[in-house]
């Protein structure tokens, strides 16, 4: 018995004339994702994407590669299928065959046919019944529920052969990656920035990042995290460029020179200014941030306004209206949550005022920055950049990367 992956389309079926475009990029991504799992073949037909193995180590990697193909963006189910030849006989017997290890626990089942091929002599409704016989005959405990099943078993009747599949997955859903613009964003060690880089990531856009430390306030465990916190969102996005920018001389600098009251909405302006600076010098058309509105003092609506004003491009925030219970979740299911809580600190927690402005004047907060040299300081906390590059499948996955500006 033959398996295969099928992956099924989102809202790329409501593209037009440039649909093809997009199609190539999610099976390029795919090709790239199966290369060290065995010889696959990936073609597409009727808005479904197969990844066929062609050898004995992609068939037994095939669990491997249906985790790979549910990070691919783009895809909105996943399902590992049986083909087998386009004869109710054959079909019969891999629904009898191939199912009941898929249907394990369930109590409840309902059988959908797809006759794609108007040739084949039995129409769908027939399908779906006979393969519903067979199914009971050789598991009599199920039984049918068509309003409420536990698992729904597909028959698909297509031009080459039929496939035989229970139990769809989600895919990552979205459209497919480095389809709309390059976006940077400010990643921090915390749950929220990896989150935000995800959602964008999953509309298209390529990710590069920027990430402050505050060596030797924070660790190189802290900026490690980072790298790890990365890793996880490359499982989606294949890579991230990092680059690193340190605070430390800033933070002091504001501390020694300005109201406390005012630290972190000046030191957010130098990390916008840092930001932009590392956005036009390597092509990323937008700057991406991890903020929800008013959830610190620093992400009020008056907070931010202070700091949007440096921007001369447009700032996403993905998680704006989000409540912190809906970020974890979201969290939790792309795999950054645990290592996100891990105890090292990152720079927002360095010379944390006792009491934040949360209603900022701008003409209170640019008196305070003028007590500093802000230009001076940009430039020197410029040359402390270094870029890393992480790759989820390289060994070591992060390595220091040359850059040219």
């Amino acid at each position: 018995m033959r398996e295969v992956i099928l992956c099924k389309y989102g809202e790329l079926i409501l593209k037009g004339a440039n649909r093809s475009e997009f199609e190539a990029k999610m099976m390029k991504e795919l090709r790239q994702r199966a290369k060290p799992l065995g010889k696959y073949t990936v073609q597409y037909a009727q808005s479904t994407v197969f990844v066929i193995p062609e050898d004995e180590e992609a068939q037994d990697n095939i669990d491997r590669m249906t985790e790979e193909a549910k990070h691919v963006f783009g895809f909105a189910g996943i399902s590992r299928a049986a083909a087998c030849e386009k004869n109710m006989e054959t079909i019969l017997a891999v629904a009898r065959d191939y199912l009941p290890e898929r249907m394990a626990g369930c109590r409840t089942f309902k059988v959908e046919a797809k006759r794609s091929d108007k040739t084949f002599p039995l129409k769908s409704p027939e399908i779906s019944g006979e393969v519903g016989g067979a199914i009971l005959s050789r598991m009599p405990h199920l039984r049918v529920d068509v309003r409420n099943p536990d698992i729904i078993v597909k028959v698909e009747v297509r031009e080459r052969e039929a496939y035989v599949h229970a139990g769809q997955e989600k895919g990552a859903g979205g459209m497919p990656s480095r389809t709309a613009g390059k976006g940077l964003l400010l990643l921090s060690g915390g749950i929220d920035s990896p989150v935000a880089g995800f959602m964008m990531a999953k509309r298209g856009v390529e990710i590069e990042a920027v990430h402050f430390d505050s060596f030797p306030y924070t660790s190189e465990r802290a900026r490690e995290k980072v790298f790890e916190l990365a890793k996880i969102v490359t499982d989606y996005t294949s890579r991230m460029r990092i680059h690193v920018i340190s605070l430390t001389h800033i933070q002091e600098e504001i501390r020694d020179h300005c109201d406390e009251d005012y630290f972190t909405l000046l030191l957010r302006r130098y990390m916008m200014a840092l930001s932009l600076r590392v956005a036009h010098n390597f092509g990323c058309k937008a700057l991406i941030t991890g903020e929800s509105l008013a959830q610190v003092a620093s992400q009020t609506m008056d907070a931010l306004a202070v700091t949007d004003v440096m921007a001369d491009m447009p700032v996403y925030r993905p998680l704006i209206g989000m409540d912190k219970e809906e970020i974890i979740a979201i969290a939790r299911k792309i795999g950054t949550f645990d290592t996100s809580i891990l105890p090292y600190e990152d720079c927002c927690t360095v010379f944390t005022p006792r009491h934040p402005r949360t209603r900022p004047e701008l003409d209170k907060v640019l008196a305070e920055e003028r007590k500093i040299d802000f230009d001076a300081l940009c430039d020197e906390a410029w040359q402390t950049r270094r870029t890393v590059l992480v790759r989820p499948y390289a060994e070591p996955y992060y390595e220091e990367h040359k850059t040219q500006i």
